[in-house]
């Protein structure tokens, strides 16, 4: 009797042994199909990226800065549109970041922080990053940029365009953002890391200076070249670049406006920040 008991024994406990592992594995399984939507990866190089729900990577273009798609045709071969109608599972992404916008041609793409969302057609496995840094205006979608690139037309507030040199033109300029595609202007009276504009108040409110975090950067712009000072007028940070501090244009009513190019003496006294900006002076 004693060994009929031991046997049931050693009999029920493998079959609960088996039972648990079936069902660990089960919800593993279970866990991974549950992945919806926009995730966020980290990669050994990039940190924080946004990927689909299967781990590819995703991708911003410097030309959506507006907010609307501008690769098409041609282009789509290349950079496939990102679309999911499902809500991210993850819970580090911040859903209401995420939003969709409807194409040109009927089609829907979703957006993070108002930029379309694309694929790039040489990342051939998951975890791939090819595509970042493509022609200085494709980067990889991250959740974390402090500043970021756009590639427009540069209109001032008198409704004059103007190209990279500022003077009367058409033609695009990548230029420097923040994460929400909204322009960052320079001082051109500024000196190397000390803001001579911001006396008070007042004056912040017609250019506001950017406060910001220094967390992630796009490719083109290194860590080295971005600092933070005190502005001690109105007792805030600033962020710079190349010793340049950075202000926002209040008049900028929507990301993509850049109508502070226009404004003071010349065109071009408020310039915007590019990778060629000269580093400012002491």
């Amino acid at each position: 009797m004693l060994i009929y008991l031991r046997k049931n024994s050693i009999t029920l406990l493998c079959l609960a042994l088996v039972f648990t592992l079936a069902c660990k594995k089960k919800t593993e399984v279970e866990v991974l199909k549950e992945k919806k939507g926009i995730q966020i990866a980290n990669d050994a190089k990039f940190g924080a990226v946004l990927t689909d729900s299967t781990g590819k990577t995703l991708y911003f273009f410097a030309s959506d800065v507006a907010g609307t798609t501008n690769c098409t045709g041609a282009c789509e071969t290349t950079w496939p549109p990102y679309y999911s109608a499902n809500v991210s599972t993850d819970l580090n992404v911040k859903t209401t970041e995420i939003n969709t916008i409807v194409r040109a041609d009927g089609k829907k793409q979703s957006t993070y922080k108002g930029y379309p969302l694309y694929y790039y057609k040489d990342d051939a496995e998951i975890g791939q990053i090819k595509g970042d840094g493509v022609a200085g205006i494709w980067f990889v979608a991250k959740p974390d940029y402090s500043l970021m690139v756009a590639n427009a037309q540069l209109t001032g507030a008198n409704g004059k365009q103007y190209t990279k040199t500022y003077v009367e033109g058409t033609g695009k300029t990548v230029y420097f953002t923040d994460a929400a595609g909204r322009t960052l202007y320079a001082f051109s009276p500024d000196k190397n890391n000390k803001n001579t504009f911001t006396t008070d108040l007042t004056k912040n409110g017609i250019w506001p200076i950017y406060e910001a975090e220094l967390k992630s950067l796009p490719s083109v712009i290194t860590k080295d070249l971005v600092g933070v000072i005190d502005v001690t007028t109105i007792g805030k940070k600033q962020l710079t670049y190349k010793g340049w501090p950075l202000y926002y244009f209040a008049q900028d009513a929507v990301r993509g406006d850049n109508k502070g190019v226009s404004i003071g003496a010349a065109p071009g006294f408020w310039p915007v920040l590019t990778v060629a900006s000269t580093v400012a002076p002491n």
